[in-house]
């Protein structure tokens, strides 16, 4: 086996699996070191080396600029500033976080580009071995196995891609001459259509997490399968279908997964790939440096670097200050919830000079992404990137998401309240104080009906996954992004500091629940724009 935390097929590696078919017509016969596609997949090895490579462009963070996840998934919500030592620090982030994007944003570039990259290395994957005959290399249940590995990760590259762009071109073969370089943009229902077709597939095909060996901890599994077959179906809105795929996860991978009993073990290195992990993209300490080098020539994380306070005070173990909490997050937390101490770090409360941190009125920092642990920030072995994984997929997000379905197909509002509860507890369980954070309906003034239970599960989402990159997609999939985040009459924009309002353009309904298709793009394979930009 090979393990995904440690080993990965590099950028070159896997253009040189893919292309280096290359003869010369003059003579006839190939040229002197190049290798036949079909000379590189002789062994059971080749296939397993190709699917770990899909795996690689899932870790990228920087190309011609940083483009994690969270850029979009906090930044543009309500729970995040751009932060940063000022306005000027990151332009294309700035413009994300107050509705200013234009077609050239590079953190939109490089991400649809990244996430490309996945997709095509995911259809050589499923090309190839699919057509490699069983041996004693490659046993017929891995063979299955690697390719529901493969489907898994080109349904989560399109899930990644259609949530930001909406739809967009449809590939889902090798392409090898130029004539198919310019493919038509489908339509976000049949993205999605594609997405659920690629996880039942691989749903099918998958192991759950306890049969995998230590050293395969990372790869995709049966309840990661079933957990984004519930997540896919929520944001198609199609909630009969998400209940039925968050009923057969809760039954199936009953035994696999279980809530950390200390929320803080889902942060910090200890806990990576644990009990709670239903997905996460796996990080390791790596010196190698990749600036100016483009996309994968690390496999560390820069999030870690990025989030840290920017405080002299922590000497070479301070940060950048980017993804900033909001005055509006921290006041979503209801008093005495532990999980408040866990995501949002107060300069003053750590005895450090406010003045450092603060940005745009707010003086908060974020704690999860950024090796928080034991109440310090360890030193990292380079100076700008670090081993801590990212946590894509957690049980606890698996069960607000049942939860949700439960109460929008109407099929159950038992099972909704009971997964709510089942969050509630942990962290109650955790609280110095007795009697906070009481059962539904108990409390923020809710009353035992459905409108007040969606409340509550929304804001359970937003307190027990803050900072984790899931808070701008909710928004936007529940359809109240405008009515949160408009500058003059949104519950967040109207409300935030002076400082940070007077950066803020007005949020465009009908526009700005998607970022536009970047122009390189649409210049390389020309398709229709999203409206507004």
């Amino acid at each position: 086996m090979i393990t995904i935390k440690k080993i990965y097929i590099g950028a070159i590696a896997l253009a040189a699996a893919a292309g280096l078919t290359s003869c010369n017509d003059w003579l006839g016969e190939p040229s002197p070191g190049s290798t036949e596609l079909g000379d590189f997949f002789h062994t059971g090895e080749a296939c397993v080396q190709t699917v770990n490579g899909c795996y690689t462009p899932l870790a990228w963070e920087f190309n011609k600029t940083y483009f994690s996840e969270w850029m979009i998934g906090d930044i543009a919500s309500d729970d995040a500033l751009k932060g940063g030592q000022n306005v000027a620090d990151g332009s294309d982030a700035y413009d994300i976080d107050n509705f200013k994007v234009n077609v050239n944003n590079t953190i939109l570039l490089d991400y649809y580009r990244a996430k490309y990259q996945g997709i095509i290395r995911c259809n050589l994957a499923l090309r190839e071995v699919s057509g490699y005959e069983p041996d004693e290399t490659l046993p017929e249940e891995l063979k299955e196995r690697l390719l529901g590995e493969a489907y898994f990760l080109r349904g989560l590259y399109y899930f990644q891609l259609v949530r930001i762009f909406g739809g967009v071109p449809l590939i889902d073969d090798v392409i090898e001459s130029a004539d198919k370089w310019q493919q038509p943009r489908a339509t976000a229902a049949e993205v999605y259509d594609h997405i659920i077709s690629d996880f039942t597939e691989a749903e099918a095909k998958l192991w759950n997490k306890s049969k995998y060996e230590p050293e395969d901890a990372g790869r995709a599994t049966k309840g990661a399968a079933q957990a984004y077959l519930l997540k896919a179906n929520l944001y198609n809105h199609n909630y009969d279908e998400a209940y039925n795929w968050g009923k057969k996860f809760m039954e199936d991978q009953a035994g696999e997964y279980s809530l950390f009993t200390n929320y803080a073990d889902n942060f910090n290195l200890a806990g990576e790939n644990g009990a709670e992990s239903v997905f996460e993209i796996q990080y390791m300490a790596d010196p190698t440096s990749d600036y100016g080098e483009g996309f994968g020539f690390t496999r560390g994380t820069f999030s870690i670097i990025m989030t840290r306070p920017r405080m002299s005070s922590l000497g070479g173990n301070a940060g950048w200050g980017w993804d900033h909490p909001t005055q509006n997050l921290y006041d979503e937390f209801e008093v005495g919830d532990p999980r408040l101490e866990e995501t949002i770090g107060v300069p003053d409360a750590a005895g450090l000079q406010e003045v450092e941190v603060n940005y745009l009125g707010s003086p908060y920092y974020n704690i999860k992404t950024a090796m928080y642990e034991a109440g310090t920030f360890p030193a990292l072995d380079h100076a700008s990137r670090g081993p801590l994984n990212y946590r894509l997929v957690r049980l606890s997000d698996v069960m607000l998401m049942y939860a949700e379905a439960a109460l929008e197909s109407g099929k159950d509002l038992g099972v909704a309240k009971t997964m709510l509860e089942n969050v509630r507890a942990r962290a109650r369980a955790m609280a110095s104080t007795a009697g906070v954070l009481p059962a539904f309906p108990g409390y923020l003034g809710f009353s035992d009906n459905t409108d007040d239970l969606r409340k509550a599960l929304r804001h359970e989402r937003r307190v027990e996954l803050a900072m984790e990159g899931h808070r701008w997609f909710d928004l936007v999939r529940w359809g109240i992004a405008a009515e949160v985040m408009d500058k003059d009459n949104g519950s967040y924009g109207s409300n935030e500091s002076p400082e940070a309002r007077a950066e803020m353009a007005s949020f465009i309904p009908g526009k700005h629940e998607l970022f536009p298709i970047p122009s390189e793009e649409i210049i390389l394979n020309p398709m229709e724009q999203n409206p507004g930009y």
